[in-house]
């Protein structure tokens, strides 16, 4: 899993969103950023935390924050995802998992006594200067803005 500790640089990322635009860590200079992977867009988890990011959205652009959804969904399930739930950040559809694997989120995982490979809920809290200054793995999806914003 992942191998990324507070205080390290973040992974100089590029990926696509939903509008078939590209997204580098560059592009965030300046601002801190949130990256949260999650395992499948539309689904009843990703769903609360994402709707939970979105009422709090106004809150993280008051401290300068940006955010970034991500998982192996395509492009057209992540601009289904981002209009019927009115999500006001964008998504990227990280089919080929370029992204993932940078921030070591994928792996194997357990559920219902079967084991698979699938994206691990992780969030990243990445400052002004690229340096990951929080980790959040044990995500509370209703309750995530919370964890974020203390």
């Amino acid at each position: 899993m992942t191998t990324l500790k507070i205080g390290d640089k973040a992974p100089n990322f590029e990926g696509i969103d939903q509008d078939g635009l590209a997204h580098t860590l560059s592009d965030y200079g300046g601002k801190k950023l949130i990256v949260f992977f999650y395992p499948k867009a539309s689904t009843p988890g990703c769903t609360a935390e994402a709707c939970d990011l979105r009422d709090n959205f106004e809150r993280f652009t008051d401290q300068n924050y940006q955010l970034l959804g991500v998982s192996a969904d395509s492009a057209k399930a992540q601009a289904n995802f981002k209009t019927k739930q009115k999500l006001p950040y964008n998504l990227l559809a990280d089919e080929n998992k370029s992204v993932i694997e940078a921030f070591g989120v994928w792996g194997p995982k357990k559920f219902m006594g079967k084991e698979y490979d699938g994206i691990h809920r992780t969030t990243f809290v990445i400052d002004e200067n690229g340096i990951i200054e929080d980790i959040i793995t044990k995500v509370k999806t209703k309750e995530h803005s919370a964890q974020l914003l203390k």
